[in-house]
Formats: structure tokens, C-alpha cells, sequence
């Protein structure tokens, strides 16, 4: 009995960081995962790097993307950030 006392600190310690830090954080990583694989040609998007564009062309792990004066970049999917509303 003093050993689950002792313990029961610890546990709700780390149930606490779980459910503050670790279970938001794979939740968003879900969406953007959801988001990087539905992307659809037309979609305006947002790299990791900053760079606005649209989506022009689709690979299995690659995205091709049309900025705005016609010149096309490849770039991973995984290096999306967003999509633009």
C-alpha cells in the first residue's frame, strides 16, 4: 500500500505530461499528415519554408509547385505546411 502512495505522484505526473504535451501534439501531426495526403491539384498551399504557391502536379511522394510568375519547384509532400482557405 505505501508503494502505490509513493508511486501515485509519478503517475499522475506522467499522465499529466501526456495529456498536455504528447496527445495534443500527435493530434495535430494527424491533420497535417490528413492534409498532406489529400492535397488536389489547384490547392493554394504554404511550404515549411515559407514559400506560397499552388499545388500544379501530384506524386506518390512528391509535389509539383507552380509560384506565381509560371516557374514550377518539386518539392516533397511532407515539406507542405498548410493549406491556404
Amino acid at each position: 500500500m505505501d508503494l502505490i502512495v509513493t508511486l501515485m505522484p509519478i503517475l499522475l505526473f506522467v499522465l499529466l505530461f501526456w495529456v498536455i504535451l504528447i496527445r495534443p501534439q500527435q493530434k495535430r501531426q494527424k491533420q497535417v499528415t490528413e492534409m498532406q495526403n489529400n492535397l488536389q491539384k489547384g490547392d493554394d498551399i504554404i511550404t515549411i519554408g515559407g514559400l506560397h504557391a499552388s499545388v500544379h502536379a501530384l506524386d506518390e511522394g512528391t509535389v509539383v509547385l507552380e509560384v506565381n510568375d509560371g516557374q514550377r519547384l518539386t518539392y516533397d509532400r511532407t515539406s507542405i505546411r498548410e493549406k491556404k482557405a
